[in-house]
């Protein structure tokens, strides 16, 4: 009987399943280095850590965005920015921080020195726009590397408020004396700086008795950057009826001088002859006053207005009396100032002449 050799046939299917095995492996390990790869990019990488900051502001969780590392700025590092240590933090708050959607990361390059830029596209508050951070290793947490921002996220906004010293940033109600560096001898026109979260949309809007404004906003979207602000107010309805009332006030405490001068007046009447009478004085139109912007304070441009002095004059030739009855007309401008204590001085004159009251 004959013997049948069956080894090489054996050894076929062995090497088959070993090779077999081994793409199975190969395809596993590539499943397993690209899942750790999406790990890695997801929850461990540079982006993860930015946009884990962003989530932070998003949520309007300002105090632990400030704990993120790199964030908080120390002011040696303001002033090699270019930016003023007396900076106020007022703004690093929840209560300051306006909506931020739609985080999306673009774009994620290391370079050789170990620092990471990443460039995320977000809308803040509807508006659209994008940011480069930069970031590096800050050593590990187990096998899991740590990151920092290299470049605080930080930013300020350089704020001048004209004609008032309340407004308010994303609804948050600040006092220029309160976050100025001179305090309550802050001069009016003397810029705010403030530091803010980067990204995010600052508007400032004035609502107060004597001014307003419509939202002014600036979008923040660079690190370190300073963006200056200029708030122009207009004055309200309310404000300037006190102003007419204190001007009419004002002449008509005039009226009372039974002069032909009233004294620190507007208006007066000249004669070349001796008074027969006193005068008696009245406002036939007062001004129409309107306020305008003059710096940080405001003031009345040049009005038209009328008085009327009745008085009798006796002539100097030959002694006849004569009864005067006319019209005299002028012009009223003043100053409007806004005190440190928050009260308003208003000073009413003549265009040829200083501000009088």
């Amino acid at each position: 009987m004959q013997q049948v050799e069956t080894k090489a046939p054996r050894r076929s299917r062995l090497a088959a399943d070993l090779a077999l095995l081994a793409v199975v492996g190969l395809v596993l390990v590539a499943a397993l280095a690209a899942g750790g790869a999406t790990l890695y990019q997801q929850f461990y990488g540079p982006s993860a850590f930015v946009v884990r900051y962003l989530d932070l502001l998003s949520a309007g969780r300002a105090a632990d965005a400030l704990r993120v590392p790199g964030v908080a700025i120390d002011r040696e590092t303001l002033e090699i920015a270019g930016i003023g240590a007396t900076t106020s933090e007022a703004l690093l708050r929840h209560s300051a921080l306006a909506p931020l959607t739609d985080i999306e990361v673009l774009s994620e390059k290391p370079d050789d020195a170990g620092k990471t830029e990443v460039t995320v596209s977000y809308e803040a508050s509807g508006h659209a726009g994008t940011t480069t951070f930069t970031v590096e290793q800050d050593g590990w947490a187990g096998v899991t590397p740590n990151w920092r921002f290299t470049t605080s996220p930080l930013a300020v906004i350089e704020l001048t408020v004209r004609g008032a010293d309340q407004f308010a940033v994303n609804g948050f109600e600040m006092d220029r004396r309160q976050v100025s560096p001179a305090g309550a001898q802050a001069a009016p026109l003397d810029p705010l700086p403030l530091l803010v979260f980067t990204p995010g949309l600052y508007s400032v809007t004035v609502d107060t008795a004597i001014a307003d404004s419509e939202g002014i906003g600036v979008l923040a979207d660079t690190p370190l950057a300073t963006t200056p602000v200029d708030v122009q107010t207009e004055p309200t309805a309310d404000f300037v009826a006190v102003v007419q009332q204190r001007v009419e006030e004002f002449l008509t405490a005039c009226t009372t001088q039974e002069v032909l001068q009233p004294t620190a007046c507007p208006f007066g009447l000249e004669v070349y002859n001796r008074l027969a009478s006193l005068p008696k004085w009245s406002i036939a139109a007062q001004p129409q006053v309107t306020v305008v912007p003059d710096g940080g304070h405001w003031k009345i441009p040049p009005t038209d207005a009328v008085a009327h002095v009745d008085v009798e004059i006796r002539s100097l030739f030959d002694g006849s009396v004569e009864e005067r009855s006319e019209d005299v007309p002028f012009q009223v401008n003043g100053s409007i100032t806004v005190l440190p204590d928050g009260k308003v001085s208003i000073r009413v004159g003549s265009p040829d002449e200083e501000s009088t009251g």
